[in-house]
């Protein structure tokens, strides 16, 4: 079929807004019922080499929903008409991605284009060298591995004409559902350029070029939706995200455009800790809120040395399917090349993709299970400069650990979701140094605090306004009864102690000490309030000689606490969770946790007392409710890969359930058994006799 330039050039003057045009959707799309997802990720040499019947085995072997396959944009897989619109070299008479998708629909699995919109051949350079990327120079911007590449820009019409164009060309040959691009558009900020259209845009440095950035990601995703829906209404463009809790690029305002969020977060690697696709899980869950995600899982050896045609470790592919699934999200399982030399791959992914398929109604969630609720900012990632270096998100990060050896169910709350309709049903918001706080999102915590909710807040949260301005004083100075008493103060050889001055609950387990160690950093502040910490200044750590305090006590507090009515809550002038992340001290994360179970008056919907590091999950579920463990104890969880299981013990369950509801059968999913359970009054209680690497404890009522 000859498609006229004309007609695949069509851009999107009339095109309706994504808000009335979801609204003509089915009721349910497609997707939204999608549970396993798979992708074979073409290279050139694949038409020759590529056998598809033994891959259409393996697919339909892993139960499928749905399949990925390339079909153009740097390389087209198919016999396109599009000029600059490059044909593999090898294709000949072939139509790879053609066949591919049609021996998919004959085993009822849906078929998903690839498409790459990031770089393209020099023809295009020659004949369109309005679309590339530009160095300061004017110089186009080779890619560093494929020379013979050249990187296109998000600004200019490679992405509104071209890439339009090829989605167009695709839908009008192909029976396809949908339509996702490769490394587009990213959770961050694009590369430097220096094109024409750049050019025309404010410094990339300034809040004004973030504004123009986001605009046109919200642009151009909205014409590829409304142009992968023109053959069918329940297609969609789903465009590639992730970024965990590292995202600066405004998540909330994607997801209101976005059908489908797909986290493209496929592996770890260096000092990664292991739940970082937990992490990604529920930052894409604080904006898609029940809607479509889904997450990738490479296969291969995604690691740094890099070496793609290789397997990973099946401990480590299976955990992050793991995690991906117990989070709420989609596992999507993704090799590259269609010629595989190495096999080890396979099982694993078999093995886990026939296991969800057996037991199906149960990942099928309805709601979280969470009484905490844990503010994720994107603002920090952007803005904030930690004293002493690192990432803004190393707080977050240092919470998330305590949360975790706390064993505590939580939600991840985006910060521009803060109204009481969404936090209504949290039983206190923890605010991990949220630095920057719009006057809005003070007035919704304050509002939140006198409603009764508790409230844990650590360093320099809300010191800063939504634009980075720092106050005069801090946010939610009245909320916490604390007021600054000097410039953030930092380490002398030893960081400053805690010193006990009476006991807690909050201390508990610290009887045999009358010193903490406090943080690395503290913004000193005064109170009123009674102190049950206070600030042993700094002093030096060596030689062993000069090892001593020099102002043995202070009234500084190292911590401030109050209740007002219902609501209890909790000031940490230090940096106390960044400083558990770069120590591991675990007296620090005691006193998180201690501090959590206050502010909270040690309520939980769901309790899991046993030994080892585990993430739990809790849902209600299509046939009553899920509990997920996942099993972190192992001596690779912060570096390299899991390569064993150090299995668990009995791990014993109490869950508080809605009243009226009756308990059928309790099955521990991955142990294929079931469970002798009691009931003491709405409190379900029942032991998994060992935990291997991941359980669901799967209610049905």
């Amino acid at each position: 079929m000859k498609l006229s330039r004309r007609h695949l050039l069509m851009t999107s003057a009339a095109l309706p807004f994504f808000g009335a045009a979801q609204s003509a959707r089915s009721a349910t799309p497609w997707y939204q019922n999608m549970r396993r997802c798979g992708q074979v990720n073409f290279n050139q040499q694949d038409p020759q080499k590529l056998d598809i019947a033994p891959w259409m085995d393996y697919w339909s072997s892993l139960k499928l929903d749905a399949l990925l396959l390339n079909a153009g944009g740097i390389v087209a897989f198919y016999p396109t008409s599009i000029p600059y619109h490059h044909r593999s070299q090898f294709l000949g008479d072939r139509d790879l991605f053609g066949d591919f998708a049609k021996a998919a629909k004959a085993r009822g699995i849906r078929v998903v284009a690839r498409l790459d919109c990031n770089q393209a051949f020099e023809e295009a350079l020659d004949a369109h060298p309005e679309w590339f990327r530009r160095q300061a120079g004017g110089q186009p911007v080779r890619h560093a591995e494929s020379p013979e590449l050249f990187a296109t820009c998000m600004f200019t019409s490679y992405f509104t004409e071209q890439m339009t164009a090829i989605i167009r060309e695709v839908n009008s040959l192909y029976d396809v559902d949908g339509f996702f691009t490769n490394g587009w558009p990213g959770t961050g900020l694009p590369p430097a350029c220096y094109c024409e259209a750049c050019r025309r845009l404010a410094d990339r440095r300034s809040p004004a070029f973030v504004e123009h950035h986001m605009a046109r990601v919200l642009e151009v995703w909205q014409l590829w939706d409304a142009a992968a829906r023109e053959k069918k209404l329940d297609s969609v463009y789903v465009g590639n995200l992730g970024g965990g809790i590292g995202a600066t690029t405004d998540l909330r305002k994607l997801a209101g455009v976005a059908a489908w969020f797909n986290a493209d977060h496929q592996g770890r690697s260096g000092v990664t800790p292991i739940w970082d696709c937990a992490q990604q899980g529920r930052v894409a869950q604080s904006v898609m809120k029940g809607r479509t995600i889904t997450n990738v899982t490479g296969a291969y050896a995604n690691s740094q040395p890099l070496w793609r045609h290789t397997a990973k470790s099946p401990a480590e592919a299976t955990m992050w399917m793991a995690q991906t699934t117990a989070s709420g999200m989609v596992p999507w399982y993704h090799w590259l090349g269609g010629a595989p030399e190495d096999q080890r791959w396979r099982a694993p992914g078999r093995d886990f993709f026939q296991w969800i398929a057996k037991y199906q109604p149960h990942f099928v969630n309805r709601r979280p299970v969470a009484n905490l609720a844990v503010v994720f900012s994107q603002r920090m990632n952007a803005s904030y400069h930690p004293p002493g270096g690192g990432g803004a998100s190393d707080f977050l990060q240092g919470m998330y650990y305590a949360l975790l050896e706390g064993r505590f169910l939580f939600d991840f709350v985006h910060e521009d979701d803060l109204d009481p309709k969404t936090l209504q049903k949290y039983t206190a918001v923890i605010l991990p140094n949220v630095a920057l706080l719009t006057d809005t999102q003070c007035r919704e915590l304050r509002e939140y605090g006198h409603a009764g909710g508790g409230l844990l807040a650590t360093f320099e949260t809300g010191r800063y306004d939504g634009a980075g301005a720092r106050r005069p004083e801090l946010g939610l100075a009245d909320v916490f009864g604390v007021n600054v008493a000097g410039d953030i103060q930092g380490p002398k050889g030893n960081s400053y102690y805690a010193r006990i001055e009476q006991r807690h609950p909050i201390l508990s387990g610290f009887e045999e000490t009358q010193v903490l160690p406090g943080a690395e950093y503290r913004l000193p502040v005064k109170t009123r309030l009674p102190q049950i910490l206070t600030v042993v200044p700094p002093y030096p750590a060596f030689p062993p000689e000069m090892v001593y305090p020099r102002t043995p006590r202070t009234d500084e507090p190292a911590i401030v606490m109050t209740e007002d009515g219902l609501s209890r809550r909790v000031w940490l002038p230090g940096d106390v969770d960044r400083s558990f992340w770069r120590s591991g001290n675990g007296d620090l994360s005691r006193l998180l946790q201690q501090a959590v179970r206050w502010v909270s008056r040690d309520r939980a919907p769901v309790r899991v007392e046993g030994s080892g590091l585990v993430e739990l999950f809790a849902w209600q579920t299509e046939p009553g409710f899920a509990v997920h463990i996942l099993n972190y104890t192992n001596p690779s969880f912060a570096r390299g890969w899991f390569r064993e299981t150090y299995p668990l013990g009995p791990q014993t369950v109490k869950l508080e359930l809605p009243e009226d509801v009756k308990v059928r059968r309790v099955q521990a999913l991955r142990a294929g058994t079931e469970l002798k359970y009691k009931l003491r009054g709405q409190t379900l209680e029942f032991t998994l006799p060992a935990v291997r690497d991941y359980e669901i404890a799967a209610v049905e009522t």
